[in-house]
């Protein structure tokens, strides 16, 4: 196939972009390279050295033999560009992954929050809105979230996607039908995929566009089997407070001797994914394409699901490492229980990679490799959800006032 990644440049895009050229696909990698103008706002940059996107593609040449095109097109503002694009090159499947990804850095300001909408919906509705004009039959594929189920719990497994509901009839009858898992988004950055899914249900029933969403866990790891194979080909490893997912963030913490930080009482359940595994069901998903006129295909795209103190009691326990209770930036309830359903895609082959899989001790690794690229003061997380919180959280463990970058 001829595959488009969208935002193929960043940190499942590259490891999915590599597989999926691995794997003999025609792959293009349509970027706007934000993700690294904001390493340079931010004043941090990826614990692993990247090289530039365009060495990064020559690099695999060289070992592979296979090409991975790069070009250069912002899919929110460029809307004549990316339709002339998709013009010419018409792609099988489409792989959109060109949205900002971070709830902290969306509730840093109303700068911030305005960038993520105007990024994010403008790119999805420009993306979908081409495919109409051009009549393109490709499949797209979305990476969504699974916080646009929000994170409370009424005691049932979350479905994939849909819900199953009695309407009561103006005769007193009860008529059985699906509807979207009621969204319930906890920044403004889960709000733009909420609003992705209403985006993508109209399209789908309105012009017929094959759309599959996955509701994705947060990702860890860093290496996937491409990425190994030389050391420029290494994916990015985020460890800041705005876009190091929380595991990643204990086991750089670790490395440098830095307390593992614990927000609020910890209670926070979230689902987990292997970044090796999230490249795996990004394939699976395009080698399972729904029909043109259904619904669109929704997937839960993570494997377990695990309470933050418990990771931080689990990371201690390996490394020595103390651990430091802080006000907690969000807005959430400090206690959740989470349960999911994934049986699309266990049902479709995945073999699930778990935390105890050996790969903890592989991070580590990693990160005491490059330990000395760590900026310690971007370490906290600092982007509070409301003013009266960021109040709340102006120290960081080792004691130093702290502030936001915006």
């Amino acid at each position: 196939m001829r595959i488009a990644v969208m935002g193929g440049d960043g940190f499942v895009g590259w490891p999915t972009s590599l597989h999926l050229s691995d794997a003999g696909h025609d792959v293009h990698i349509l970027d706007n390279l934000s993700r690294r103008w904001i390493d340079t706002e931010l004043g941090v940059q990826s614990l692993t050295p990247m090289d530039s996107i365009q060495e990064r593609t020559r690099v695999w040449h060289a070992e592979t033999g296979r090409r991975i095109h790069f070009h250069l097109i912002d899919l929110a503002r460029d809307y004549e560009l990316l339709k002339n694009w998709l013009a010419e090159y018409r792609p099988d499947a489409i792989i959109h992954f060109a949205e900002q990804r971070a709830a902290p850095y969306s509730m840093k300001s109303d700068r911030h929050k305005n960038y993520t909408v105007n990024n994010n919906i403008n790119a999805t509705h420009n993306l979908l809105n081409a495919l109409v004009e051009l009549n393109l039959d490709a499949h797209l594929v979305h990476l969504g979230t699974m916080g646009v189920y929000g994170y409370s719990t009424v005691g049932a497994a979350i479905p994939e996607g849909y819900l199953p509901v009695g309407v009561e009839t103006t005769s007193g009858e009860t008529v059985s039908q699906e509807i979207l898992y009621p969204a319930n988004p906890g920044s403004i950055y889960h709000m733009t995929k909420c609003l992705d899914q209403l985006l993508f249900q109209f399209y789908a029933k309105n012009d017929g566009l094959r759309i599959t969403d996955l509701h994705q866990g947060i990702v860890w790891g860093t290496h996937t089997e491409q990425t190994r194979r030389h050391p420029q080909l290494v994916n990015r490893f985020d460890y800041d407070g705005d876009y190091g997912t929380v595991l990643n963030r204990f086991l750089i913490q670790a490395a440098i001797g830095y307390p593992l930080t614990v927000h609020g009482t910890g209670g926070q359940t979230r689902a987990f994914i292997h970044i090796q595994d999230s490249v795996r069901c990004i394939e699976i998903a395009l080698n399972n394409p729904p029909a043109r006129g259904s619904r669109v295909e929704i997937f839960n795209q993570m494997t377990e699901t695990h309470r933050v103190r418990d990771l931080a009691e689990m990371i201690a326990g390996m490394t020595g490492s103390e651990i430091a209770w802080l006000p907690n930036p969000r807005k959430e309830a400090p206690e959740n229980d989470l349960v999911v359903r994934n049986d699309k895609f266990l049902g479709l082959g995945l073999q699930p990679t778990t935390l105890q899989g050996g790969l903890l001790d592989e991070i580590v690794e990693v990160a005491k490799k490059f330990a000395y690229r760590v900026d310690r003061s971007r370490v906290p997380a600092v982007s509070a959800w409301t003013k009266d919180i960021a109040k709340t959280i102006n120290r960081d463990p080792e004691g130093k006032k702290l502030k936001s970058v915006s």
